[in-house]
């Protein structure tokens, strides 16, 4: 059981986020406006995951100040006012497989930063800082690969043609969800920085809803100034995706993600994103009559083996933390950035598109 059942509650994760991509195109393919849609997710998240943070951590949980509060804030500008409604862009303009194969980009974009402001010592000598670097221009590669060649159609098995977006703009689709990859990245880096200073995941989460929230309702009166009619939520596909993305693609996902990772470490939890390629291939085939294309495909692969290329690197990092000898011969720092990867990239599909 120890084994089997955190694999189950990683796949299950992993099928709630492709869930929340499927059904929030499929709200927005009929209408709905992804601004509105980012709004209401995050308002019912908030309604939950406040009052529970405030539960769970009222004997232990640091003093909140004005400074921690600011760094909220600008938390949630990233990870959510820039991110979500850049993902949501992203899926609207194409389709929850690009989405699930550029969130891989993830990794490669965080070593960057990391490498950018001085956080990761580059070492040619070092066989880590050389898959890193390998790794990182793979999943670039293949980001390149499905966002700008299509290929041939493989499969579309189209069953509710109302689904179907009337065109698809795939080229800015996957620049919008690289965006929001790095917004991402960006999050991870400074979310890690927070918790060392303020050591409550579970409050840091629920302010984070709560100023996301806000900040994307001011986001919404802007774009939607001339639209009222875009704040009414229908009692159809609207009404559920906007509730499954606050239950099953927020709560319910940092909370498995949070003890996959107490159990089994980053890396595990890590190892399981490329899998929503296929989960949302398939239900974007069935459920939103998508076409699958060589080039995603092929992108997808490509993508994957410089996503596995620079965990594997991580993991060689965490084997000589724990066990203080290398695994591989190297002479480079361990830099602790991508150990929260896992929570961020689960984050990526509530607040678009994992959280991993």
């Amino acid at each position: 059981m120890g084994v089997i059942m955190p694999f189950a509650a990683m796949v299950m994760v992993k099928c709630f986020g492709v869930g929340l991509t499927t059904l929030s195109k499929a709200a927005m393919t009929k209408g709905m406006s992804h601004f509105v849609f980012v709004v209401y997710s995050d308002a019912i998240a908030t309604l939950i995951l406040l009052p529970s943070a405030f539960l769970l951590t009222r004997t232990n949980r640091p003093p909140l100040t004005f400074s921690i509060l600011c760094k909220f804030f600008l938390l949630s500008l990233i990870g959510i006012t820039v991110m979500q409604n850049f993902a949501f862009t992203g899926i609207n303009y194409s389709s929850p497989t690009l989405a699930s194969a550029m969130s891989n980009l993830i990794p490669a974009f965080t070593f960057l930063l990391a490498v950018i402001f001085r956080m990761e010592k580059l070492d040619m000598r070092s066989s880590r800082s050389v898959v890193k670097i390998i790794g990182t221009l793979v999943s670039i590669s293949g980001a390149l690969i499905v966002t700008l060649y299509k290929g041939s159609p493989i499969v579309s098995y189209q069953i509710q043609p109302s689904l179907l977006a009337t065109e698809s703009n795939w080229v800015l689709g996957g620049l919008f969800i690289a965006i929001a990859s790095l917004s991402v990245a960006i999050w991870n880096t400074s979310q890690a920085a927070i918790l060392k200073g303020y050591p409550s995941e579970a409050t840091i989460v629920a302010f984070y809803c709560l100023f996301g929230t806000v900040q994307c309702a001011a986001v919404t009166l802007i774009a939607e100034w001339n639209n009222p009619s875009a704040w009414k939520l229908g009692f159809d596909i609207e009404l559920i995706s906007v509730i499954y993305s606050a239950v099953f693609g927020s709560v319910v996902t940092f909370s498995v993600q949070i003890w996959c990772i107490h159990e089994k470490g980053p890396v595990f939890v890590a190892m399981f994103k490329p899998l929503s390629i296929a989960i949302a291939a398939l239900l974007g085939v069935i459920f939103l009559g998508d076409t699958l294309y060589v080039g995603s495909v092929i992108g997808a692969i490509v993508i994957v083996v410089g996503f596995y290329g620079v965990i594997w690197a991580q993991s060689e990092e965490e084997y000589k933390e724990i066990y203080g000898v290398d695994a591989i011969p190297s002479s480079s720092d361990k830099t602790p950035l991508l150990q929260n990867q896992g929570v961020a990239r689960g984050l990526f599909w509530r607040n678009a598109t994992a959280k991993n």
